[in-house]
């Protein structure tokens, strides 16, 4: 049975409607609690989960004990010991707007008899729930939730987890039952696709089963290797009256005894309190070492939870807010393969729409090859989507159907699909984070290839590059389509009468686009040189090259050996340069471009090194900016004489984070490299000198906060 295209129910039937999302509903329990594999996303399960609250509601008569709704999902392995729970781990209620959440306090106030009541917000982490008993302040077992009322005994590997105490500090009680969530740090697994994909395995799809399926290993030295960790939520003590009165003064004693507590967690007393609340920890989801999937409120008074109860399997003083999902499933219709402006070709997915954190998507990055291959993508397979933030969707990983093995491997084409051209297919070995990986490309030598000039031209009408405002990629493709330009070069031979006849080019745009064309003539040598596109040669290159030549000729001129002794192009770069130059399509170029009267020259600048304090420092800049963009930020360090780079390394001397700034942020963090927000950036640029002897006030508590100031 496939969960994402099921056998719709008979029209009018709501008991079999009913019996087949229940079907559904025990099957994604199996794959999600048993073998930590699911094959939908978190939100897909929901809605489910909903629709069949919302018929049994409808129609009670359709309701049933065994329903997923009144039982929690999973079942204990027979791998491990089984261990009934005292006290069941039950599941929560969810909440998927503002609306629902003030739903469910108008239910409690009211349930309540309109007593007022504090809440408890927490995070809702996305690990494995977990029971750890202590006897006489000594670990003495720990289950996982299995179906709630029976678990597995997974003690000796949750022994392995740093953070459980294996013996408790203060007033303990004798008996104690502690719950929490498991989880594995992203870092950590990071770290062990990395490994996968150098050694050419299959990497692991998600953290969170991942981290489940680290717990249910049957070697505890898995567990162990991996740096799993625990968040503690609640507790249970033998001896009822030593109980605190709130749910927050108990998360305090569980401190006491040693338990790790969310530094998130807070207290609040309106629904707008914790909304506000939830918008904070949704902005800053990707912050954490951890992934959280929502917040979960609760109310604190243990007197007000005891009268309120259960429904079902769920408390009804607790409720989940779920954040939108940032993962879907959706099915992989085909994989196209774009020919960039540099000849590349890069395979594309083309995916049945689905909405992801907000947003429908309907494309993913493939990246290369490589990527297709070590995640085992195929044609027609169901695909797991992560859009992180704003970041360009990607396929995680296949769904791993067992008609899947039919599909057949993807294979990048022989020759170029636009211009019939044999591919070239090239493996040079780089470094990532010191370790060698191999790259593959793939290559259409044809400088004439019509893909290759459709995205050149657009380039070199970029804003970045030639910035000729109005000729955007519609009337790139217009101007090709009419055979109006060959080359970039014909761009500077066009008329006004040849584009007032093109259908919607009025005498108005027409004249725009004339005047930036004649404006774009005076751009400075590297804009220019970074438009043509040469392969390798971006904005960074553009600049390292034009700072040591005076003319477009000088730069033709020189070999691979002479262009290689300029700091910052390697070997690859110089070869590309000097191959481009001596392409008699590309010279044609330049001669094309010389003739229309387009500066080629510059004079060269020659500054005085007391001018560049900062020189040998390297600057990444990432992050929205408010009070200037990255590339004026960027362009003002460059000044100073430092080097900007796009990734974050062991040689970066500072990292310039804007607001949503995420990767990159994180990198500099584990690196330890120092960190500046705008601020101190805005007050360096005013005192340049301050650098060499830059201090930092508040360091720690600036560092938690993810950038240091002044």
């Amino acid at each position: 049975m496939s969960s994402l295209s099921p056998e719709p129910a008979p029209d009018g039937n709501p008991l079999a409607r009913a019996r087949e999302l229940r079907d559904q509903l025990w099957f994604h329990n199996e794959r999600y609690y048993n073998d930590d594999a699911p094959v939908i996303s978190d939100g897909q399960y929901d809605a489910l989960m909903q629709e069949l609250r919302d018929l049994e509601a409808e129609h009670p008569e359709v309701r049933s004990a065994s329903s997923p709704t009144q039982l929690i999902g999973g079942s204990a392995s027979d791998r491990f010991p089984q261990v009934q729970h005292p006290i069941p781990m039950l599941s929560l209620a969810n909440a998927f707007s503002r609306d629902d959440l003030e739903a469910w306090h108008r239910r409690v106030t009211d349930l309540l008899d309109g007593q007022t009541f504090r809440m408890v917000a927490e995070l809702k982490i996305d690990g494995l729930a977990v029971r750890l008993v202590y006897r006489e302040g000594a670990f003495v077992l720990g289950a996982t939730r299995g179906n709630g009322q029976t678990g597995e005994d997974v003690s000796r590997n949750l022994r392995e987890v740093e953070s459980i105490p294996h013996a408790l500090h203060g007033d303990f009680p004798a008996d104690l039952e502690v719950r929490g969530e498991v989880y594995l740090p992203l870092d950590s697994f990071q770290r062990m696709n990395e490994e996968r994909a150098r050694n050419g395995e299959p990497l692991y799809a998600n953290p969170r089963n991942t981290g489940a399926g680290t717990i249910r290993q049957l070697d505890p030295e898995v567990t162990r290797s991996r740096n799993m960790q625990i968040w503690t939520y609640s507790f249970n003590d033998a001896g009822e009256a030593s109980m605190p009165a709130g749910h927050w003064a108990a998360l305090e004693r569980l401190r006491s005894y040693g338990f790790r507590i969310n530094p998130e967690n807070s207290v609040f007393n309106t629904v707008d309190e914790v909304c506000e609340f939830y918008d904070d920890m949704l902005a800053r989801r990707h912050d954490w070492n951890y992934e959280a999937d929502g917040v979960v409120v609760k109310v604190d008074s243990l007197s007000q939870q005891n009268s309120l109860g259960f429904a079902g399997r769920e408390p009804r003083w607790a409720i989940a807010y779920k954040f939108p999902a940032e993962r879907a499933t959706t099915h992989l219709l085909h994989i196209d393969i774009n020919v960039g402006r540099t000849g590349v070709l890069t395979p594309q997915a083309i995916l049945k729409p689905v909405v992801v954190s907000g947003a429908t998507v309907r494309h993913a990055s493939l990246h290369n090859e490589g990527d297709i291959h070590r995640k085992d993508i195929r044609k027609g397979d169901e695909v797991e989507i992560a859009r992180a933030g704003d970041v360009i969707p990607q396929i995680i990983a296949p769904v791993l159907w067992p008609w899947r093995k039919n599909l057949p491997e993807f294979q990048m084409p022989e020759y170029c699909l636009e211009c019939r051209t044999r591919v070239i297919r090239s493996e040079r070995t780089i470094k990532v984070r010191g370790e060698e990986k191999t790259n593959i490309t793939h290559r259409c030598p044809n400088s004439a290839c019509p893909a290759q000039f459709f995205e050149s031209l657009k380039h070199f009408a970029s804003r970045g590059a030639m910035d000729i405002d109005g000729l955007g990629e519609q009337w790139c493709r217009i101007l090709i389509d009419h055979k109006l330009v060959f080359d970039v070069s014909d761009l500077y031979s066009l008329a006004r009468e040849q584009l007032t006849k093109l259908e919607r080019m009025g005498d108005k745009l027409a004249t725009r686009i004339l005047t930036n064309i004649e404006a774009s003539k005076q751009r400075p040598l590297a804009r220019i040189l970074f438009a043509l596109g040469v392969f390798h040669v971006g904005a960074e290159v553009a600049e390292l090259l034009t700072a040591r030549y005076a003319s477009i000729e000088d730069i033709a001129a020189a070999n691979a050996e002479e262009l290689k002794q300029i700091d910052g192009i390697g070997e690859e770069i110089a070869k590309s340069i000097a191959d481009y130059f001596a392409t008699e399509r590309n010279q044609q170029t330049i001669a094309g471009l010389k003739a229309a009267g387009v500066q080629l020259w510059q004079e060269l600048a020659h500054v005085d090194a007391s001018a560049q304090p900062w020189k040998g420092q390297t600057f990444v800049i990432t992050g929205t900016l408010t009070s200037m963009t990255r590339r004026e930020a960027e362009g003002k360090v460059k000044a100073l004489g430092a080097a900007t780079s796009s990734s974050v390394s062991r040689k970066t001397n500072w990292v310039v984070a804007g607001e949503s700034a995420g990767t990159k942020l994180a990198t500099a963090e584990r690196l330890g490299v120092p960190v500046l927000d705008e601020d101190a950036l805005v007050a360096l640029l005013e005192d340049p000198s301050a650098i060499g002897g830059f201090q930092v006030e508040g360091a720690d508590a600036a560092a938690e906060q993810g950038a240091l100031v002044l």
